[in-house]
């Protein structure tokens, strides 16, 4: 097994410098507890895991002396299984714990940040952590959050490895999840057949007690059949024989967990004809390579889904490169009743930049044709970009560049 260097291993450090508690969040086996024993490596600083029962019930029923049986620094993983800890962290803040006493993980980040804002508001740095980017996989893993803009762009080619579109199908066909990628377990299928397994069986039925675990494991196929499209509920529960509602309440589960993650659409005070409805995406396209039965790259090069997962892909490896820097950004797609699309606008500084993502090497002006449509609104449009499986970059116009996808 080789440790793959992670982005955020930088700014960990540096925060734990100024925050008395880090909390790190993300799904379950996006590798927190290994970044996290990597960089305590040489340290005085121990773990615990809530995974044990017995150190589980000990948090739950006295959390003091839990605490004092475990002194800072310490990393205590799977935080989410004793909320009772929350409080007694407070009063160990309070009481003057020195910038990096406790660091916490756990695969439940909704519910982590709420009982984190309930009793550790103002004390605690929450960091959530994505699978890994293509960036730390075919890069040097010191890319920052992707921009539009020429220059940014540019100082990109100098920290990724370029690719084919066969690689680039090859990337997206083996996911970006670390036990896999890093060669600890070999075998993909049997990777994420073991994956869907312990997510159900520890986070599905901690949420949904009772819950029908086959009927659900369906219910993530089906999900993964729909990526990158306008979410239908209707659709999904219909797949699988179960209620809307209940298939509403599967679907925040799966997004509490952080399987998957919705694209709301763009609008403002001027755009009055957009949709409503979210896109849906997974945090890992292997998952969904895996789920919906592609047996190898070629052929879901060639599949029906190829447009859609790429299309999940691009927007997944843009949002871990804010991730990975500790950064919020403002990420929507656009539709209106027309049914004129963009893929994918993100609004920073200011300014919307509009970007549609393609499964072509060449793409055509034709692709941007949609873009104009947000010069109606009362936020500027600024540069925009066509994301595709071209080598290089090229531009259509100044307002528009053709970016490969390896950029990102």
């Amino acid at each position: 097994m080789t440790y793959i260097k992670r982005t955020l291993e930088k700014r960990i450090l540096e925060i734990s410098k100024e925050y008395a508690c880090i909390l790190v969040t993300g799904p379950r086996q996006v590798g927190k507890t290994t970044m996290l024993q990597h960089l305590m490596e040489g340290s005085n600083r121990k773990r615990v895991t809530l995974d044990n029962t017995d150190e589980r019930k000990l948090a739950k029923a006295d959390p003091e002396l839990f605490l004092q049986i475990h002194p800072a620094p310490v990393l205590i993983d799977e935080v989410q299984y004793a909320p009772e800890l929350f409080s007694y962290l407070k009063i160990k803040i309070d009481e003057g714990a020195v910038p990096g006493s406790y660091w916490l993980t756990g695969s439940q980040a909704f519910r982590l940040m709420d009982l984190a804002k309930e009793s550790l508001a103002g004390r605690t740095a929450i960091v959530n952590m994505s699978a890994l980017s293509q960036s730390e996989l075919y890069g040097d893993g010191e890319t920052t959050p992707f921009t539009v803009g020429l220059d940014a762009v540019n100082s990109r080619k100098n920290h990724l490895a370029p690719c084919s579109p066969t690689e680039m199908y090859e990337r997206i066909w083996h996911g970006a999840m670390p036990g896999h990628r890093s060669g600890k377990f070999t075998d993909r299928d049997v990777f994420y057949s073991s994956y869907i397994q312990t997510y159900i069986d520890r986070d599905v039925t901690d949420m949904i007690p009772g819950v029908d675990k086959l009927l659900y494991a369906d219910f993530i196929r089906s999900a993964a059949c729909r990526v990158g499209d306008m979410l239908n509920i209707h659709d999904i529960a219909r797949d699988v024989g179960v209620s809307d509602d209940t298939a509403k309440r599967w679907l925040t589960v799966m997004e509490k967990s952080g399987v998957i993650f919705f694209l709301r659409p763009y609008s403002n005070n001027l755009l009055k004809r957009t949709v409503k409805t979210p896109k849906m995406y997974f945090f890992d396209t292997g998952l969904v390579a895996y789920l919906t039965r592609y047996s190898s790259p070629v052929i879901l090069m060639n599949g029906a889904i190829n447009g859609a997962i790429l299309e999940n892909y691009t927007v997944a490896e843009i949002i871990k490169t804010y991730h990975n820097d500790v950064k919020l950004c403002n990420f929507h797609y656009y539709r209106d009743k027309e049914s004129n699309e963009i893929d994918l606008v993100i609004e920073s500084d200011g300014e919307t930049h509009p970007l549609e993502i393609k499964k072509s090497s060449n793409p055509g002006s034709e692709l941007a044709g949609a873009f104009s449509l947000l010069d109606k609104g009362s936020i500027p449009r600024g540069t925009g970009a066509v994301l595709c499986l071209k080598e290089e970059l090229s531009a259509i116009n100044s307002k528009v560049y053709i970016i490969p996808i390896w950029m990102i």
